[in-house]
């Protein structure tokens, strides 16, 4: 059923209903179509924009027969999807994303693989390490600085740890990870700045690719993105090319995140995939003339895809848990910025609240305009 054109007015079964789920949701409430959304917490962010929430948790095979059997295509907004349901409902409702991508994507030695045989992209050198034995060979393999990650379930930073000498081994987060019993270890990329792109693809193999957005993370949770990014002419297209050549790798439907490293000679090593928007996209919903969920939308309906073009300069500041007091208060002096929140019930340290798009013609100056403010001194 991966061919088929949704047209308007059609409903878009969306599972998970965090924020990527919200701004998916109006995204396709303003082109017309319906949404349901599959997350347990009632009044999720994603469930007060759309038509409807079945409340229930993701494993529930139930409710995503329910979500099938009233939607006319799936799609997710995050990666820990049961593979086997979406396998179990594919002959009942369109799933244009199909399961290979979250099959790739949910596994960093999967993933990495993909990107170094099959795509023919540069990535960190890597081992598969399942014991305390094992990350001792892939150190002296390696070498340090090295980093420590499981295969799967990691998110801002959360299970993977940087190690810079025989003395981090001591830290009881390497034990922790290695009882997780599937990990890896990365050689160290020693990059200049981290990047993303955006890109997006049809069934019928249309592109559309964004502009490539510099990344600035504080204890690996993402802070500000800086479109365009600061890198050359040159860079910046073999950035995109990358990103369109990984799209046809893997034979993508909707849009998915491409995590990068830029070196100071200009080299692009591939980091991470993101099957779904990511944050470092969200500028595009006020500095583009279409939006990551725009074009994730349009892509999965099989719909003809857009020439991105981006509107203005910009810059985007995520909203964590300790700056939504000072964020709040700044609607108050900063008539120019654009504010979104989330509409989460819980309001907690590190966790995403929010993000401010600010489009400018001076990068540096809205840089230090955001500084300036001091609701993001803090960087713990």
């Amino acid at each position: 059923m991966t061919k088929q054109y949704i047209e308007q007015g059609k409903t878009i079964g969306i599972i998970g209903g965090g924020q990527l789920g919200q701004m998916m949701a109006l995204s396709a409430k303003y082109g017309g179509m319906k949404v349901i959304v599959l997350d347990p917490t009632p009044h999720c962010p994603a469930g007060q924009v759309a038509d409807d929430q079945i409340v229930a948790p993701y494993a529930d095979v139930k409710a995503i027969e329910e979500l099938a059997r009233r939607s006319d295509v799936l799609t997710y907004e995050f990666e820990n999807v049961d593979l086997k349901a979406l396998e179990d409902v594919a002959d009942k409702v369109s799933v244009p994303q199909g399961t290979n991508l979250l099959y790739t994507t949910k596994n960093r030695i999967r993933e990495k693989t993909f990107l170094r045989d099959k795509a023919g992209m540069k990535t960190a050198p890597f081992r598969a390490v399942k014991s305390q034995a094992d990350l001792d060979a892939a150190i002296k393999d390696l070498g340090y600085p090295c980093v420590l990650k499981t295969c799967e379930g990691g998110y801002d930073g959360h299970g993977q740890l940087v190690l810079h000498s025989a003395e981090d081994l001591k830290n009881p987060e390497v034990a922790k990870i290695i009882e997780f019993g599937d990990d890896i270890l990365e050689g160290w990329v020693n990059f200049k700045l981290e990047c993303s792109v955006m890109v997006a693809r049809n069934a019928d193999g249309q592109v559309a690719v964004f502009p490539v957005s510099e990344n600035i993370h504080w204890n690996e949770i993402l802070h500000e993105s800086i479109v365009p990014a600061r890198i050359s002419d040159k860079t910046a297209q073999l950035a995109k090319d990358d990103a369109v050549k990984i799209a046809h790798a893997i034979n993508l439907r909707g849009i998915l995140g491409v995590e990068m490293f830029v070196t100071e000679d200009g080299d692009i090593y591939i980091n991470e995939l993101a099957p779904r928007p990511h944050n470092s996209g969200h500028y595009s919903i006020e500095a583009c003339n279409f939006s990551q969920f725009d074009v994730h939308d349009r892509a999965i309906c099989n719909w003809p895809l857009p020439k991105i073009k981006l509107l203005s300069p910009v810059v985007m500041v995520n909203v964590l848990g300790q700056h939504v007091a000072g964020a709040r208060k700044l609607t108050q002096e900063k008539p120019n910025w654009h504010f979104h929140d989330y509409g989460k019930a819980e309001i907690r340290h590190n966790r995403k609240m929010g993000h401010i798009t600010i489009l400018t013609d001076d990068v540096n100056k809205t840089l230090k305009e955001i500084d300036d403010t001091n609701v993001w001194r803090d960087k713990h």
